[in-house]
């Protein structure tokens, strides 16, 4: 009898073999399943996406910016500030007869008062404070003044720390905002340089049967030459310096509470008041104030002299900030690093109002020190009610 063929080995595997059974018809049913759930769906998840607006930049008054760069562990002075929103924040800088600031001062040197009935001092503090700043630049000054200005934005940056953020905003008869917060400093740097200043001045208006093309001060068109005298009585300034201040507070009113949030206005101070402003000077006080912004202005130009240099003091003043008045470019640059470090170097004093009576929507503040012949610098007020227009 012939032996049968033998079979050939089988091969050994390191998988084990199962047989096929129901655990596997349920996975043949679950993938059928999910199959068809996305062939349906698909679809409507397509038309969804394609229906969905695209993402547009925040308008000019959001902060779509990103939160602002501190350190790992805050100081217990900021830590407070940070936590207790019934805390009023008041920054405060103090200056000896020669304008100096003055950084030796105590916290048993000081005294604070709301609507005359003095309060306990919660928070004190002389630390620098790092910056959150609106740069509001005036787009529509004299050709020689926006030169200097222009020549001169770099020396920001050189005042600034690697803590501070700066938006850089522009202002005419509009308010122009910028690209949003940024803290770093090339970033900073490059916007400053890309800022073109307009050098038409808003004081003469544009165009017009006075403004034409002249030749040898006569019109170019024959017509009889209009006196200089004339064309002054007929300029108006057109900008709105209390729109821009108001929207640079409406930038910065998000940024943290425990950060110096200021305003720093290059300017020659000329405002087109009532005509070309939606905001009042009131009202913008009130909204920088609603949130402790601080405004600090370098004046420029013939402001001093020609007297426009007003409401860029009454803001400062009332604000807690500072004015300085440059007359050549080498001044602006050397301005621009005081107003950051006396900003950021203001002592900060924080109390929780106690006692206080009436049901007003502001209240006023003064601050004393027991030292003499000292100016103090802080808001004088501040509003808990809604800011109208």
């Amino acid at each position: 009898m012939d032996a049968s063929p033998e079979e050939p080995a089988a091969v050994p595997s390191l998988t084990p073999r199962r047989k096929f059974g129901l655990r596997d018809m349920k996975s043949l049913r679950k993938i059928a399943g999910i199959t068809v759930v996305l062939f349906f769906a698909a679809p409507a998840l397509w038309l969804g996406f394609a229906a969905r607006p695209s993402q547009d930049p925040a308008p000019a008054g959001q902060d779509a910016s990103p939160p602002p760069p501190d350190l790992p562990r805050l100081s217990d002075a900021r830590a407070k500030i940070t936590v207790n929103a019934n805390l009023v924040v008041l920054p405060v800088t103090v200056k000896d007869g020669s304008g100096r600031l003055v950084p030796d001062l105590g916290k048993d040197e000081f005294r604070v008062l709301e609507d005359n009935v003095e309060q306990r001092i919660e928070v004190f503090t002389a630390e620098a404070f790092p910056l959150s700043m609106v740069i509001l630049i005036d787009n529509d000054l004299k050709t020689k003044d926006a030169k200097e200005v222009q020549d001169s934005l770099d020396a920001i940056v050189g005042g600034m720390s690697d803590l501070d953020e700066a938006f850089v905003c522009r202002f005419d008869q509009f308010f122009h905002p910028g690209k949003g917060f940024t803290s770093n400093q090339d970033t900073l740097l490059t916007e400053l340089r890309r800022t073109k200043l307009d050098s038409q001045t808003s004081v003469m208006s544009p165009g017009g049967p006075f403004n034409g093309p002249s030749v040898n001060g006569h019109a170019a068109d024959g017509s009889p030459s209009v006196p200089g005298s004339t064309r002054v009585i007929l300029a108006a300034p057109t900008k709105a310096l209390d729109d821009a201040v108001f929207g640079a507070a409406e930038l910065l009113k998000d940024r943290p509470r425990n950060r110096r949030k200021i305003i720093f206005i290059i300017s020659d101070g000329i405002d087109g008041g009532k005509k070309y402003n939606t905001n009042t000077y009131d009202n913008t006080v009130k909204e920088v104030l609603a949130h402790s912004i601080s405004v600090f202005a370098v004046g420029v130009g013939s402001a001093f002299y020609d007297r426009r240099f007003e409401r860029l003091s009454e803001y400062a003043h009332s604000t807690g900030g500072d004015v300085y008045y440059a007359a050549k470019k080498e001044s602006l640059q050397d301005l621009y690093s005081r107003v950051t470090e006396e900003a950021r170097n203001e002592y900060t004093l924080a109390y929780i109002p106690r006692d206080i009576k009436g049901s007003k929507d502001y209240h006023d503040v003064e601050v004393r020190v027991k030292r003499e012949g000292l100016t103090i610098l802080t808001r004088n007020r501040y509003y808990t009610g809604p800011v109208t227009r």
